[in-house]
Formats: structure tokens, C-alpha cells, sequence
């Protein structure tokens, strides 16, 4: 499975990253450890996740009030 983040989710991603550096360093790289983390389970087990809507699944991060779409 390739994952590809579109321009906005690219852009949220960037938003948030600095947003969380901001607050306190180092914790936006924790985000994106959470993030790559969340990204290899979804790999592994692709049918993870509640459904969003249609066929659109949301997987809820552990650590951050964030959650990746697919």
C-alpha cells in the first residue's frame, strides 16, 4: 500500500507539526512519530478504523487529537 497525503492533508500536517514545536520543542516530532507510527499500523492491518463515511476510514491517533483518513 503507497501512502500519499494530498495538499491539504500535506498542509494540516505542516500546520500542526509547527503548531506542536511551537508549544514545546521536540513534541512536533513526537507528532510525527505518532503520525509514521499510525501509517505502518494502517499498512499492516489495512481494515483498521471506524468508517468515516462511504467508503472513507478514519484511524484515531493514541497520543494526539488527530486521525488519518483512507
Amino acid at each position: 500500500m503507497k501512502v500519499i497525503f494530498d495538499d491539504p492533508a500535506n498542509a494540516e500536517f505542516n500546520d500542526t507539526f509547527e503548531y506542536y514545536e511551537l508549544q514545546v520543542e521536540g513534541l512536533g516530532k513526537k507528532f510525527q512519530e505518532e503520525i509514521k507510527r499510525g501509517l505502518r499500523t494502517i499498512k499492516r492491518f489495512p481494515e483498521i478504523g471506524g468508517v468515516e463515511r462511504g467508503d472513507i476510514k478514519r484511524y484515531i491517533m493514541h497520543k494526539f487529537p488527530f486521525s488519518l483518513h483512507r
